[in-house]
């Protein structure tokens, strides 16, 4: 049992995955701190000093009356749809920069392959065929 988990552990597309899966924890971060530290302070900015962090609509009568989104989550029941915009900007930047690099990927690969391939030899049996067919044609 022990060398069949050590064949699967080491298999190239287990290791490419846990890779995979630590890079894009990595980039998580980095995404997380753009959108929270750079974009969305801009886009509240322009939309007149607001953090979306902070938009809630509070449920109990304890909630509304909250200043912050997380005093409101500790004074009852609060629907915090800032947080869901800031959320959702994140996964569209991710999407954009997925798609960014998928695109570069796809024209460095195009590139390698715009060197058309040699032409195949025909087959004797194809020669042979042909040969038949022009004294055929001769005829």
């Amino acid at each position: 049992m022990l060398q069949e988990f050590k064949k699967f552990a080491l298999r190239g597309n287990v290791v490419d995955l846990a890779i995979g899966v630590i890079i894009g924890a990595a980039f998580g971060k980095i995404v997380e701190s753009l959108v929270g530290d750079v974009i969305m302070p801009v886009i509240g900015r322009i939309a007149g000093g607001l953090d979306f962090s902070n938009y809630f609509l509070g449920l109990t009568d304890a909630a509304k009356a909250a200043p912050t989104y997380d005093a409101a989550k500790k004074a009852g029941a609060a629907l915090g749809y800032g947080t869901f915009i800031t959320v959702s900007i994140n996964f569209l930047i991710v999407a954009f920069v997925m798609f960014m690099v998928v695109r570069a990927m796809n024209r460095l690969l195009r590139n390698e392959e715009t060197a058309p391939p040699p032409p195949a030899l025909p087959s004797k049996e194809v020669v042979l065929l042909t040969e038949i067919r022009d004294l055929l044609k001769a005829r």
